[in-house]
């Protein structure tokens, strides 16, 4: 999978990619990450990447010129006839959509993604209608520039495709993985050893708290739960853990997730006590 990423500040990525899974993934050729300064296709000798904004206000705004002949140096499709289940090209920006692992997932599914990377008060909006699929935002706060969404993004997908992290399930059991589908495999709960999984994927809600050694830490030991070697009790608490932590910090992703009724019965205990 390949990430063309559109910034002013093309070194600000040689940190990111050059740390952890992401350098592994491109090391392994399974990510392909490239930076375009902007810079380089301004067409005066001051490289002019930004102008005042019409109306007036206050900060200064990226020109649509540069992001364009970025763009379509690159060989993507014109919009109106991109294929979407190939490619795509975002605008990451305060006022765009929130990014979520379904989104992630749907984009680790393409050939290419572009990432257009916005700075000073905004992005020209011609950019955002004639030239990009969507407008993405990481979160309800607002950032000097697209830079580290574009490497939250590029991370949070990265790490979805096959081989990119050491084991093939690590990213379906933990915080907002997919549901499991139902299986007739007697072995489809087991680990390769023989043990039973302790939770199925989170189906969209977060993942349980989770313990190392050693078995007592500052006076605070581990769950005796987790020693007693009872996987279907700890599979059960390791649920239910799940479940209260959602509630107490996430308690919107209860109203979509797919519950049972043993998780409706739990939650309906915890509400009841608060």
């Amino acid at each position: 999978m390949r990430f063309d990423i559109l910034t002013i500040f093309p070194n600000f990525f040689s940190g990111p990619l050059d740390h952890g899974i992401l350098s592994r993934a491109i090391a392994t050729t399974a990510v392909e990450v490239r930076t375009h300064d902007l810079r380089a296709f301004t067409h005066d000798r001051h490289r002019t990447v930004d102008d005042r904004p019409f109306g007036g206000g206050e900060g200064m705004v990226l020109k649509p010129g540069p992001i364009f002949d970025c763009v379509e140096s690159l060989g993507v499709a014109p919009k109106p006839t991109r294929d979407l289940t190939r490619e795509s090209v975002i605008l990451l920006s305060a006022q765009g959509k929130p990014f979520t692992q379904s989104i992630a997932h749907r984009l680790a599914i393409l050939d290419r993604v572009v990432l257009i990377c916005g700075r000073y008060e905004g992005v020209d909006e011609r950019v955002n209608s004639l030239l990009a699929d969507e407008e993405v935002s990481i979160g309800d706060y607002v950032l000097s520039g697209g830079e580290l969404a574009a490497a939250v993004l590029l991370d949070a997908t990265a790490r979805l495709l096959p081989g990119v992290l050491g084991h093939a399930d690590s990213a379906r059991y933990e915080s907002f993985g997919a549901p499991d589908e139902p299986s007739e495999d007697p072995t489809h709960d087991m680990t390769p050893d023989g043990v039973p999984r302790s939770t199925h994927g989170a189906g969209g809600i977060l993942d349980y708290p989770h313990y190392t050694r050693p078995a007592e830490f500052r006076g605070v030991p581990i769950p005796n739960i987790l020693a007693n070697g009872d996987h279907a009790a700890i599979r059960r608490w390791r649920r239910q853990q799940a479940l209260a932590k959602t509630l107490r910090n996430r308690p919107d992703l209860l109203t979509h997730a797919p519950l049972t009724d043993d998780d409706r019965a739990y939650l309906a205990t915890l509400a009841a006590f608060s």
